[in-house]
């Protein structure tokens, strides 16, 4: 097994007082007198039932059901063990026969990252799986209903198949985009037929005219020259007798970015290429093989121009009608051409693909000017128009996108980079409907050239008619974690406010802005995981990030801030600290959310190498390199930080950095590097201290809001000192009228150090102020998503999530969920009751399970409701003026039924349960 031994015994520790605890509140439940109830939700790498699995180790996890048998009730769930199976057929399971892994009886209560033990994995293989599991009073479950994963091509001898290009002329633009396709034929019946493919740097793949799924924008982005995401489809039962077709159109994205309209930069790994092999099984026990070569016909498609920053341009008169069915005439097509791959390695570790996830109707249209007419789409997103038009063959709908007006009320993209356009050239039949493939941006608006909307009688009878414009919304199609909402709409408002950009920025990398640079910017990675995890299930999507940051790594250790690094940027802008230690920020959040240390062990030389980085660069423990608090609010306009030292954040978190990486030596049981890592933050903690606080007045550096908050929360400000420390940090937002001064990167330790201090009172008023610059503010300018500048100023994107600090408050702070252990195996709700709020609601979903935190207050009552997950425990707090005075369900709380009591802490009353509902009501 991958675990080192030391950190089995810890977690073994960990988990037998979790279980023994729980089984002591267990002892006097009501339980039904039958079995434990049925594991649910059966996943492998955290997906159900997943094909290509390239780790020779799965993990596997699973829920419990207790919605049926009279389970609804019960309280204090546990696990005590459990027995998997693993089949490489369903009949075998079906009868029991483990005959890939029969773990047996296991002792432990783990339901989650459970990994594979059995037989070792083999290309292609196929694992059926189910799992029952035992209570602490022996009862055992039935099994659950069968799940499966499906390995992928694990070996580099496994690919049969070769790179194609249409051209192998390396950056030289084609007159468009190539179709590629293949003509295979199949004359026995199938037993079971995938097809591997990877095309860059888009794809979209056909068989026999129907797309293989509704994914866009495949596949994610990476530093092709080390990897390239590959995906399978199962086919099987899709492949008819005869002839059948394989159909590829292939687009830039950002593997080839040649320009032609406004771009970020330019750069390319090569012409557009792809890679593909389908296995075929049939019914008699033969096998048969489609692969990329020279067999593979190409032509030029109608995608005349494609920039993943500029837009895109389709002439439908270029179509070839049936080019990916069967029947079509491709003797004038042109054989593709063998060339080499970028040369990264071909794996399955990806994000969740991109898919259009909402559709926007047009809210509004407008003519600014004749002839030029505006739809509002009412929302700020990412995404492409969807046009539906009519019109002769030949003429031209241009389509200008932009996040806002100018005073004439044409469209602006002064805030999103320009020229960027999208044009549809009509081929002349009827309703024609077309949206883009490889090419998106953010925008609200839309102008359109040479066209008319269809109820304009007056002018342009000679033009397109525009029936209809849509926006079409894309991020990744990964399960919603998380609901919030309070009394107040205002801060409803806010919350949908950054969900919006979170959405937008949401694709295979974690996007600064979704149009005017699209880079993966390493900040918000660790600054916003909160933000991110309670919302969605981000778990494959930080593995990503991590190899992403790891592919980016120099030889000397440092880690560039940005990641894929597809542009070299200089100074602060390729090494801040605050960017760069997101290689060992982000993963340590990942592992506090979910409990899965396998990212950890990814990471850790990657983490070793970047703290030695630092060290190098520091000066008697001090750095003083990087951008600080980028986009604080000072006396000049935005950018590097202002109010605060480079010093103080760049030094900051480099003693995070330190401090993770000892407890991760720890959990992996590398003792020497844990004592190495311990001795050095005491070293830098003693540093930071002697260069930037001042004794005196309790203060650090220049008593920013940043400079008081970022040593609070990292623990760098001795206990005796921390109560003064933290007024000061509460008298500057005050004397700020309640303003946020902090930037990018200090906003999130000052939303955690008033957390933590207690003071949600100065974040709701720092939250609702309206004196200035913050998110009501972005409200009453009008603002669909979070901006980039607090002040929403016009030159600055309309669509950052980077500020959206707050958020991760809504469910931590107002809610009170948190984490008491490495994926909520404990959990802490402890709602921190703010301004005029009369109530909140909302939930987080754990690996384990719903956690829900429902509070409301009137003038002199509390009533909370809180959910617990099976197989966890949490830590209550529940505020009173009489903390003898609390009920749970109508009983007084110490006596009723899984509810322990354990202190009291101003004017707060601490109970300990396990899972179940509850429902206190105590006097304020």
């Amino acid at each position: 097994m991958r675990k080192q031994a030391s950190m089995r015994i810890l977690a073994k520790i960990l988990s037998l007082a979790v279980f023994t605890m729980a089984t002591v509140l267990a002892a006097a439940f009501t339980v039904p007198p039958y079995g434990a109830p049925t594991p649910v939700e059966l996943r492998c790498e955290y997906l159900k039932n997943p094909l290509g699995i390239d780790d020779l180790h799965p993990r596997l996890c699973w829920k419990t059901d207790t919605t049926k048998d009279g389970w609804q009730s019960v309280r204090g769930i546990m696990e005590s063990a459990y027995r998997i199976l693993v089949a490489s057929s369903p009949e075998k399971l079906s009868k029991e026969e483990g005959d890939l892994w029969d773990s047996g009886k296991v002792v432990s209560e783990q339901s989650q990252n459970v990994e594979y033990a059995g037989k070792p994995m083999a290309t292609r293989q196929r694992c059926h799986w189910k799992v029952k599991i035992w209570d602490p009073n022996g009862r055992v479950s039935a099994w659950s209903a069968p799940a499966q994963w499906t390995m992928g091509l694990l070996n580099a001898e496994d690919w049969q198949a070769h790179w194609i290009t249409a051209d192998k002329r390396n950056n030289a633009p084609l007159q468009g985009l190539p179709l590629l396709r293949a003509s295979f034929r199949v004359e026995k019946p199938v037993r079971r037929a995938e097809l591997f493919i990877c095309g860059l740097g888009f794809y979209e793949a056909r068989l026999n005219g129907t797309p293989l799924d509704d994914a866009v924008l495949e596949p994610g982005w990476t530093n092709y020259r080390k990897t390239c995401l590959y995906r399978v489809h199962d086919l099987t039962g899709r492949i008819v007798a005869g002839e059948n077709i394989l159909g590829v159109m292939l687009g830039n994205g950002m593997y080839n970015v040649v320009g032609g309209r406004y771009t970020k930069f330019t750069g390319s790994f090569g012409s557009p290429k792809l890679v593909a092999q389908l296995d075929i099984e049939y019914t008699d026990g033969t096998t048969s093989r489609v692969v990329t070569d020279e067999s593979w016909k190409t032509a030029l498609g109608p995608i005349v121009f494609s920039c993943i920053y500029g837009g895109e341009d389709y002439d439908a008169r270029k179509e070839c009608a049936g080019w990916d069915r069967s029947g079509f005439d491709a003797s004038a097509w042109q054989a593709a051409e063998k060339c080499e791959g970028p040369g990264g390695r071909l794996s399955t570790r990806s994000a969740s693909p991109i898919k259009v996830m909402e559709t926007l109707k047009t809210a509004k249209v407008s003519q600014p000017r004749p002839g030029l007419w505006v739809y509002d789409l009412g929302q700020n997103f990412s995404g492409w128009p969807k046009l539906s038009v009519q019109g002769q063959a030949g003429a031209t709908v241009k389509m200008i996108t932009g996040e806002l007006l100018d005073q004439s009320g044409l469209v602006s993209q002064g805030s999103s980079g320009s020229p960027v356009w999208f044009a549809y050239t009509l081929k002349g039949d009827g309703t024609e409907i077309w949206e883009p493939r490889f090419s998106y941006t953010g925008f609200r608006y839309v102008q359109v050239e040479g066209a008319v909307p269809a109820s304009e009688t007056t002018v342009g009878s000679g033009l397109p008619r525009i029936q209809n414009i849509e926006g079409r919304f894309l991020y990744s199609d990964v399960a919603v974690n998380g609901a919030f909402s309070c009394s107040n709409p205002d801060v409803n408002r806010v919350h949908a406010l950054i969900l919006a950009a979170i959405k937008s920025n949401f694709k295979s990398v974690l996007t600064d802005c979704p149009h005017r640079e699209k880079l993966g910017w390493l900040e918000c990675t660790h600054l916003l995981a909160g933000c991110f995890m309670y919302n969605y299930d981000c778990a494959r999507f930080y593995e990503k990030i991590a190899t992403d940051m790891r592919d980016a790594q120099l030889d000397d250790g440092m880690v560039p801030d940005i990641a894929p690094e597809f542009v070299v940027f200089s100074g602060g802008f390729r090494d801040s600290p605050e960017w760069g230690s997101a290689c060992v920020i982000a993963p340590w959040r990942a592992y506090q959310m979910n409990g899965d240390v396998r990212i950890l062990e990814a990471q850790y030389e990657t983490m070793k190498r970047y703290v030695g980085y630092l060290g190098g660069k520091a000066k008697k423990d001090i750095l003083s390199h990087g951008l600080g608090d980028w986009y604080d609010i000072g006396p000049r306009g935005p950018g590097e930080s202002q109010l605060t030292s480079l010093g103080l954040t760049a030094t900051g978190v480099y003693y995070q950095d330190i401090d993770i990486l000892r407890q991760v030596a720890g959990l992996l049981g590398k003792n020497d590097d844990a004592r190495t890592y311990e001795k050095l933050a005491d070293e830098v903690m003693n540093a930071f201290n002697g260069a930037f606080f001042h004794a005196e007045k309790n203060q650090y550096d220049r008593n920013s809001q940043t400079g008081n908050a970022l040593p609070l929360v990292l623990g760098l400000v001795s206990p005796a000192r921390q109560a003064a420390v933290l007024d000061n940090l509460v008298s500057d937002v005050a004397q700020n009228g309640n303003r946020v001064t902090a930037g990018d990167v200090g906003f999130y330790y000052v939303i955690q150090a008033l957390l933590k201090g207690g003071r949600s009172d100065v974040l709701y008023a720092m939250l609702c102020q309206t004196n200035g610059p913050g998110y009501m503010y972005q409200l009453r300018m009008n603002a669909t998503s979070l901006t980039e500048a607090w002040d929403t100023n016009p030159i600055s994107s309309q669509n950052h999530c980077m500020l959206g600090h707050i958020e991760e408050w809504f469910y931590s702070g107002l809610l009170g969920i948190r984490a008491d252990a490495p994926g909520f195996r404990k959990i802490v709700v402890a709602p921190q009751m703010a301004g005029d709020l009369t109530w909140a609601k909302g939930h987080y979903d754990s690996q384990y399970g719903r956690i829900a935190s429902n509070w409301k207050r009137d003038a002199n009552t509390l009533t909370m409701e809180v959910t617990i997950p099976e197989n966890t425990t949490a830590t209550v707090y529940v505020p009173t003026s009489n903390a003898t005075g609390i009920t749970e369900s109508g009983t007084p709380a110490s006596q009723a039924q899984g509810v322990k009591f354990l202190r009291t802490e101003k004017e707060t009353a601490v109970y300990e349960v396990g899972s179940g509902v509850y429902h206190f009501k105590s006097m304020l």
